[in-house]
């Protein structure tokens, strides 16, 4: 059957289907239905005319996306082809070997293993080469192919051509595909050798009973008695998972958030079910502008229950509930249903989806569009997006040098060569590199390509052409060349000047390859500004108390 023939078929169904809802569709909905019978007849019109064949999934999923385009930008169209992907969001698990890859020189390089899955198990380390995967070469294959001939069926088997990075050696490696649970727990631990440490980096299905887990191990192996959450980054997922870690702090049979949307049916009152864990112990949350939905709902209600002191920046501003619903042929649609409110009754959501600052955060709001309440002891709260933290401390912005090493992956890649020299290093949180080690990594750098401009220089380069397109002295134009030349950044005087900011994410990255992900957040720690404002707090309890009691 051709192509055309059937687009034909495809676009008859649609203007029966199309025919059928006018049939059925009462007058207050005649202007849908109208909307619809154009939609459709223009695209049969296409179908039927066009100079050439053309792509009916192309088009449908492209009219789709116009249309949800107009629409908050969380509701979206999932293809069949996205719904794998979408599943392991909400999941966390998913059937490979424990990785993650990435393109380097025309192959597939191993980012990092997963501590304890498969890749891990069988000596695969951040750095080794994958060059062909049963047989078929990876050579010019992008990361999503790669990652599709790695996933498979549980128990399944693969054979690995492998460049090793230390040796250099090429090998062939058989590892056995296991079922891959992603923790929503990024890292766990005692700080000052009282204070838990929680860092649930997302609310994936399960990810409460990682979190009691942890929790009862925090109590159990060591003398906690306060409790850091460290939500900053936690881009939300779902939500009973949120209203359970929540009924871990308070009592049974708590509200913690509430929706209602336009239809009755999507009103819900979600409440705790269990019997709490800790209801006393003094806990501080850490949030940022990257902490969103769940997120800010598990901080959002431990603040309007006076139950928390919130650290940080404000977060994200994320108060749609979105529900799945199918669409025919293994296609779903994600869209808003209804808007969260938390204890108080404010809303999370931001005003204006549109109105963010270039990290996410949102914009400044007028303080006409913010509405007052009060939390369970009185203290003032308001909305107009997202959580704003009881402490906020801001945390410093990286140099322009610093972000062009690691988004050039300068940074990564002289990690690696410092792995592939040694065998070992310090614990995360007493490693650091030497003033040799830095001085190593100016000479790793000096044949590499790597420019950036600075804020300084493009408001410059703005003004340079604004005064070129208008009628101004010649003088004029020198001085603003003159100007140019006097702030023209100099890469090694800021690779000296911003040293200790440099240094501090090669230790991270270093951390990662010999102690994985963990190693990277136990490093982080040891400078983080925002965690030191929360162990101040915890150790100050007559500041705790003065804040959750302040009206």
């Amino acid at each position: 059957m051709s192509k055309k023939i059937k687009n034909i078929m495809v676009s008859t169904a649609i203007v029966l289907v199309c025919a059928s809802f006018l049939a059925s569709t009462s007058s207050d909905n005649f202007k849908i239905a109208k909307n619809l019978d154009i939609f459709f007849s223009v695209f049969r019109e296409l179908n039927l005319l066009y100079v050439d064949d053309i792509d009916a999934d192309k088009i449908v999923k492209s009219g789709i996306d116009g249309m949800l385009s107009e629409l908050d930008p969380y509701t979206t169209f999932l293809p069949e082809e996205d719904i794998e992907e979408f599943d392991l969001a909400t999941t966390g698990e998913y059937s490979g070997i424990g990785a993650v890859v990435g393109a380097k020189n025309n192959y597939i390089q191993i980012v990092e293993p997963y501590k304890d899955f498969p890749a891990d198990k069988v000596g695969l380390v951040s750095g080794d080469l994958i060059l062909s995967i049963d047989n078929v070469s990876l050579q010019g294959k992008t990361t999503t192919e790669a990652s599709n001939l790695l996933k498979g069926e549980q128990g399944t088997k693969l054979d690995m051509r492998v460049v090793k990075i230390k040796t250099s050696d090429t090998v062939n490696v058989m590892l056995t595909r296991e079922k891959i649970h992603i923790s929503g727990i990024a890292y766990s631990g005692i700080l000052n050798d009282s204070i838990g440490y929680i860092a649930l980096s997302t609310f994936t299905q399960n990810c409460q009973k990682d979190f009691k887990n942890v929790l009862r191990k925090l109590e159990t192996t060591k003398q906690m008695k306060s409790l850091v959450i460290d939500l900053r980054g936690n881009t939300g997922g779902l939500l009973d998972a949120a209203v359970d870690i929540v009924g871990m702090f308070v009592k049974k049979g708590t509200e913690v958030v509430y929706s209602r949307g336009r239809i009755k049916d999507f009103d819900f009152s979600y409440k705790t079910k269990e019997e709490p864990l800790q209801l006393n112990i003094p806990i501080v949350v850490l949030v940022n502008s990257g902490s969103a939905s769940s997120a800010e709902i598990v901080a959002g209600a431990l603040q309007d229950l006076d139950r928390a002191v919130i650290v940080g920046t404000r977060t994200f501003g994320k108060g749609l509930v979105q529900t799945v619903r199918p669409v025919g042929y293994n296609s779903r649609i994600k869209l808003t249903t209804a808007k969260y409110y938390i204890p108080s009754g404010r809303c999370i959501q931001a005003h204006n989806f549109s109105e963010r600052n270039e990290d996410g955060s949102i914009a400044t709001i007028p303080d006409s569009l913010k509405k007052e309440f009060n939390t369970m002891r009185g203290r003032k709260v308001y909305d107009g997006g997202g959580i704003m933290p009881d402490i906020e401390v801001k945390t410093d912005e990286f140099s322009d040098i610093a972000i062009c090493l690691v988004l050039r992956n300068l940074v990564g890649d002289y990690a690696l060569k410092y792995f592939t020299e040694h065998e070992q290093i310090a614990e995360p949180e007493n490693f650091k590199i030497t003033d040799v080690d830095y001085l190593d990594f100016i000479n790793f750098l000096s044949d590499k390509e790597y420019d950036y401009q600075t804020k300084t220089e493009n408001l410059i380069e703005t003004l340079s052409k604004e005064i070129k397109n208008g009628k101004y002295d010649e003088n004029i134009h020198a001085q603003v060349d003159a100007l140019k030349n006097q702030i023209e950044h100099d890469k090694n005087k800021d690779l000296q000047k911003h040293k200790d900011e440099i240094s501090q994410l090669i230790d991270e990255e270093i951390a990662s390859k010999y102690y994985y992900q963990q190693g990277r957040i136990r490093k982080m720690l040891t400078t983080d500004k925002q965690l030191y404002a929360a162990i101040n707090i915890l150790f100050n309890q007559n500041k705790y108390k003065e804040i959750l009691y302040k009206q």
